[in-house]
């Protein structure tokens, strides 16, 4: 059902609102702005899907209601964006969210599986991809774009059912849980100008004034994207921020000399260089640390390497993918301080941390039968 009318909107809302599960997913824009364009939203139940046209509708207060009752369980596949588009484009957060790519890692499957893996593994339905570059905020919607989305929500509601079957069965649904807390916490769709530094690329070879400097040239930077709601990449790429960040210019001329900085106007140039001063200016105790990890000596590296054979083993016998059991540098930390790495606590100890102390100890090791990895 494709909804484009306020009234078509409030009919369907109130059929889905008391529904205790509802699937839920987006189609955006983002290539030419700094916030998600919001373009349709796919809602579906076991009995009908709607396809809400948010560029048609103004008023999205009854979905979003929905969204926001705790208790109607929201089912996404790989939440994260369409959270981030949601809360951008209808200004709620949604509530009570259950993501079927985090369960799936629960349940055989890879860690970052594909909702149409998904699909083909529960429902034996291969879905086709024609529409995957579609420019979602033309209009009309023909009916093959409509069909496509609307096959993204069409067997979640079915394949939810089922995974939360076997959760139950495998006695994992507190295992998933803090994941599911983790990802869908609404923290991590907060934007903080002061903390846009962070995510710069090439960032490592920066020294701590340097990062100064970057963390006051990343929120102009931050600030300019969303006022004019462009890429923060056309404002300036990263690749100059860095260099911005090394020459430390403080003149207009010194400024223009570096390469990709033409697009600037005269107030940008000004407001650049305001902000590589305030960066020259923070005092040396309140740089930044630059985050750089200890390489460890060969001894940890060769103790990892059994350690990661250690988790794989635990990983085919659990059906739980090895990515989200631990990460190399997961296990890293906990062969140098247990006290501080993921696996000294919760479902990840129990499953593997406690075979890892052992291993540590010298209390089990490894060995090779019939050209497999054991544990004796």
């Amino acid at each position: 059902m494709y909804i484009s009318t306020s009234d078509e909107l409030s009919a369907f809302c109130e059929r889905i609102g008391n529904e205790p599960v509802i699937a839920v997913d987006t189609e955006f824009l983002r290539e030419r702005t700094y916030y998600p364009k919001l373009c349709l939203v796919q809602v579906g139940t076991p009995t009908e899907i709607g396809a809400i046209d948010p560029i048609l509708i103004e008023d999205l207060s009854p979905l979003a209601h929905i969204f926001a009752d705790e208790r109607v369980t929201k089912v996404f596949h790989a939440c994260g964006q369409d959270l981030e588009v949601i809360l951008d484009g209808m200004g709620v957060t949604c509530a009570s969210v259950f993501d079927t790519q985090v369960a799936a890692a629960f349940l055989g499957m890879r860690q970052q599986v594909s909702y149409a893996s998904l699909v083909e593994a529960y429902a034996g339905v291969r879905l086709p991809k024609a529409e995957s570059l579609t420019d979602w905020s033309r209009r009309p919607l023909d009916p093959e774009q409509l069909t496509y989305a609307e096959d993204d929500v069409r067997y979640l509601p079915a394949i939810y059912d089922r995974m939360m079957e076997q959760l139950v069965e495998k006695d994992r649904l507190a295992w998933v849980q803090p994941e599911m807390a983790e990802v869908t916490d609404p923290s991590h769709m907060h934007r903080d100008p002061r903390e846009a530094y962070l995510r710069l690329k090439r960032s490592s070879s920066l020294t701590r004034r340097q990062l100064a400097i970057a963390r006051e040239v990343c929120a102009w930077r931050e600030q300019t994207a969303a006022n004019h709601d462009v890429p923060r990449k056309w404002v300036l790429s990263d690749e100059v921020v860095v260099e911005v960040c090394k020459r430390a210019p403080r003149s207009r001329d010194r400024l223009r000399k570096i390469r990709g900085t033409d697009q600037l106007s005269e107030r940008d140039v000004r407001d650049l260089l305001d902000a590589v001063h305030a960066g020259e200016e923070v005092p040396g105790s309140a740089c930044p640390q630059p985050e750089r990890h200890a390489h460890p000596s060969a001894e940890v590296e060769s103790v990892v390497d059994l350690m990661v054979a250690l988790v794989r083993i635990v990983s085919e016998k659990s059906g739980i993918a090895t990515q989200l059991i631990a990460t190399r540098d997961d296990l890293v930390e906990f062969a140098q301080d247990r006290s501080k790495s993921r696996l000294a606590t919760g479902w990840r100890h129990e499953l593997a941390g406690k075979q890892l102390e052992s291993l540590l100890e010298g209390s089990v090791g490894l060995t090779v039968r019939d050209g497999r990895i054991e544990v004796i």
